[in-house]
């Protein structure tokens, strides 16, 4: 009778530790899909490159970049936190950006990106591959908010005029400028 109880006890606990360990899959897995969701989807066509081919490498790192660089961007104008904006900013567009969350904590506003998706068109890429000119065809619908009350909201195309350049193990943004916007 004691031996009963005892096989059925290691039964039971073998049962809820295995159930326990679906359960954690389960959270793993939907915590990495949610985590893959929150990085903008990048695009790149390289069909018109030059004068340099790119590396396969290169072709996975620079969308890769980019995107962490658009995520990054979003959190920083979004939180407040010109600081976030080193990891994968750097030059012009790092200081134009900087100068863009100061103005936003002077003024008690933050800007809050829904990001749509990003095409990226390769035009240059340098001979000795320092640089890569790119333009980003971007759809964000963009919220400007004071404190949680959103002031201002609208649903762009932009065209951005993209500079990066290689860092030590990723592609930095060196230059980020809107040249047209339209509505949809």
């Amino acid at each position: 009778m004691t031996r009963c109880k005892s096989v059925r006890a290691t039964r039971f606990g073998l049962i809820v530790l295995f159930a326990s360990a679906f359960i954690c899959v389960l959270v793993v897995r939907d915590l990495l899909v949610s985590a893959k969701e929150s990085v903008p989807r990048v695009q790149l066509h390289t069909d018109n490159l030059g004068p340099r081919e790119i590396e396969d490498l290169t072709s996975k790192s620079v969308p890769r970049d980019y995107a962490l660089a658009w995520q990054t961007l979003e959190q920083a104008l979004h939180e407040n936190r010109p600081g976030l904006l080193d990891g994968y900013f750097t030059g012009l567009a790092k200081q134009d950006l900087t100068q863009r969350v100061n103005g936003q904590i002077k003024s008690g506003l933050r800007t809050r990106y829904q990001d749509g998706g990003h095409k990226l068109e390769a035009i240059f890429y340098s001979p000795a591959g320092e640089v890569m000119q790119l333009r980003d065809q971007a759809k964000l619908d963009v919220e400007v908010l004071d404190g949680d009350k959103v002031v201002y909201q609208e649903l762009l195309n932009v065209e951005y005029t993209v500079m990066m350049t290689p860092g030590a193990d990723r592609w930095l943004v060196r230059e980020l400028q809107a040249s047209t916007t339209t509505k949809p």
